[in-house]
């Protein structure tokens, strides 16, 4: 018997990469709902070769289904779920609502799939921050293997990370410069076009922001909580693809070329790291892609048992639709989506 599986917030990119990726790896739903709001009701979103409409969430019976995956945002979240629980079903959440909710399992299925047994407190599971689910499929190997210490990274996130909003305002800024329109900033807070922004989400008392703020607790969380980590996140002009300079200390010696066959044979993974002009991957290489990528593989000398990692990914893929789908795969794997 399948699973009874309802995507709320179908309409928004994440939604509609959701039911995309849903029908690509075969996941075992006998029905799919498709959910959003009442101003989005009756739009249509593509399942495969089928074209499903949406239904209000208001009105929505959730006793009839077994799984939600949700993609609403974090208020939306806080809302229903609760709701959504209590009529018996599990709550797959992309948005930090319950990330730090010590009852929620906060889960990348290569990396801490045994969380998942967590869901049984509140019927809910989390999925992480985008480049935190990129950073610690590249991180736990090399933990596994030789304790990291401390990670210092920088990130260079794609527009998408803000929504349909993000991706226009790139595109009609871009467009707009080459005609001498003004390039006027409302989903970011500086021009995007042409322009870094080291800036995402909001300040916090230390100066740090809260994107940064969560990759380091969800590290803690999902990794290891005596990993140090510090994070500087910018928002760079590309419309899909997160990248990760990543510095690591360890506390055991392990070479670059060490790190590069280990990484190899890790699940999530591959390796692209070739001594060349373009022997690395980019963001634009990664779209549509289930994997992470790792490229420049390197020791660093300015500390003890040092290495670098450039770590890519599909943030709308890895970064959230297919970690939620492959949680959901975990939990069904588990018999936890049975009712009763």
């Amino acid at each position: 018997m399948g699973v009874r599986v309802a995507v709320f917030g179908a309409t928004g990119a994440v939604g509609k990469e959701m039911l995309t990726i849903l029908e690509e790896r075969l996941f075992p739903a006998d029905a799919i709902h498709v959910l959003a709001s009442r101003k989005s009701m009756g739009k249509e979103v593509s399942y495969g070769d089928r074209v499903l409409k949406c239904v209000n969430v208001d009105t929505f019976d959730f006793s009839t289904v077994d799984l939600v995956l949700m993609s609403a945002g974090g208020d939306v979240s806080k809302e229903w779920t609760p709701k959504i629980t209590k009529a018996g079903a599990i709550v797959v959440d992309n948005s930090s609502a319950w990330r730090m909710d010590p009852d929620v399992p906060l889960v990348v299925p290569e990396v801490n799939p045994e969380a998942l047994a967590g869901v049984t407190k509140k019927r809910i599971v989390a999925n992480p921050n985008c480049s935190t689910i990129q950073l610690m499929v590249a991180l736990k190997p090399l933990h596994d293997r030789a304790k990291i210490l401390r990670v210092n990274c920088a990130t260079y996130q794609s527009v998408s990370g803000a929504g349909q909003a993000g991706m226009d305002e790139l595109w009609t800024q871009t467009k707009g410069i080459f005609v001498n329109d003004h390039a006027d900033p409302v989903a970011f807070t500086k021009q995007i076009a042409f322009n870094v922004i080291p800036h995402i989400d909001n300040f916090m008392e230390d100066g740090s922001t809260r994107e940064e703020w969560k990759m380091v607790m969800e590290t803690k969380k999902i990794l290891d909580p005596k990993i140090k980590l510090f994070a500087t996140c910018a928002r760079v002009p590309v419309f899909v693809g997160h990248s990760i300079a990543a510095h690591i200390e360890l506390e055991n010696p392990l070479s670059a070329k060490e790190a590069r066959a280990l990484l190899r044979e890790s699940p999530g993974l591959m390796v692209i790291d070739k001594h060349e002009d373009g022997g690395y991957m980019t963001p634009v290489e990664s779209v549509g892609e289930f994997a992470t990528f790792v490229s420049r593989i390197r020791e660093d000398p300015t500390v003890e048992n040092g290495l670098a990692l450039w770590i890519v990914a599909d943030n709308l893929r890895k970064g959230a639709a297919l970690n939620a789908v492959q949680i959901a795969e975990g939990l069904n794997n588990r018999g936890l989506l049975k009712r009763g």
